[in-house]
C-alpha cells in the first residue's frame, strides 16, 4: 500500500482479507448456540471441524457463572471458570481453563481442519492471552477461523487482526454467506 496508508475494509482485496470472522453480539442474541450449531452442520456434512464450543450449564452456587467448553473433536470438557467468591465482580475465566482447552485449537491447525471454532474472543485473546497464540497461528496458515467476540471488545478484535478479519452479525445467513466465500475463493486458487 503506497506510503504506508492503511487501505479502508471496503476497499481491501479479497486474497489480503484473513480467512478469519467473528460474531459480533450483545447480550443475549443467541451468538453461542449460532456457532455451535453451525459447527454441527458442517461436522453432518463431513467436514473437518475442530475447536470448542460453550456448552450452556447451570449455575452453580460455589460460582455464579460456571463456564465449560466442549472439544468438538473428543467431546472433552474443559472447566473455563474458577470461583472468586462471593461479591465478586471480577472476571471469573480461569486461564488454567483456557490453557487446557487450547489442544483443540492446536489440533485443528495441525489436521489442517476445514473450520476451526474458539467459543470467544474476549479479554484474555485481547491482551494477548487465552487462545490468542492458538488464533494467530490459524490465520497465519490460513486455516478458517470463527468466533464469537462481544461489541465491548470488537476494537481489540479489529487490533488483533490488523482489520482484516470479517465481522458478522448473528445471523445463520451471515455465517453461511461468509463461509462459502472462503470455500469460493479456495475452488478458485486451484
Amino acid at each position: 500500500m503506497p506510503n504506508g496508508v492503511k487501505m479502508p475494509r471496503s476497499e481491501m482485496a479479497n486474497s489480503e482479507r484473513l480467512a478469519a470472522a467473528a460474531i459480533v453480539h450483545t447480550a443475549n442474541d443467541g451468538a453461542d448456540q449460532l456457532l455451535a450449531d453451525y459447527a454441527g452442520e458442517l461436522r453432518r456434512q463431513g467436514l473437518t471441524v475442530r475447536g470448542v464450543i460453550k456448552l450452556e450449564t447451570e449455575r452453580s452456587e460455589a460460582c455464579s457463572r460456571q463456564m465449560v467448553i466442549v472439544d468438538l473433536a473428543d467431546d472433552s470438557r474443559f472447566l473455563i471458570s474458577q470461583d472468586l467468591g462471593p461479591g465478586s465482580a471480577g472476571c471469573c475465566v480461569d486461564p488454567s481453563g483456557i490453557a487446557a482447552a487450547s489442544i483443540a485449537l492446536r489440533r485443528g491447525l495441525a489436521e489442517g481442519a476445514d473450520l476451526v471454532v474458539a467459543n470467544r474472543f474476549g479479554v484474555l485473546e485481547a491482551d494477548g492471552e487465552g487462545f490468542a497464540d492458538e488464533m494467530l497461528a490459524l490465520m497465519a496458515n490460513g486455516i478458517p477461523l470463527l468466533t464469537v467476540v462481544a461489541d465491548k471488545y470488537l476494537d481489540d478484535w479489529l487490533r488483533f487482526t490488523g482489520n482484516a478479519a470479517t465481522e458478522l452479525p448473528p445471523q445463520r445467513e451471515a455465517v453461511e454467506a461468509w463461509f462459502a466465500g472462503l470455500k469460493g475463493q479456495q475452488s478458485t486458487a486451484k
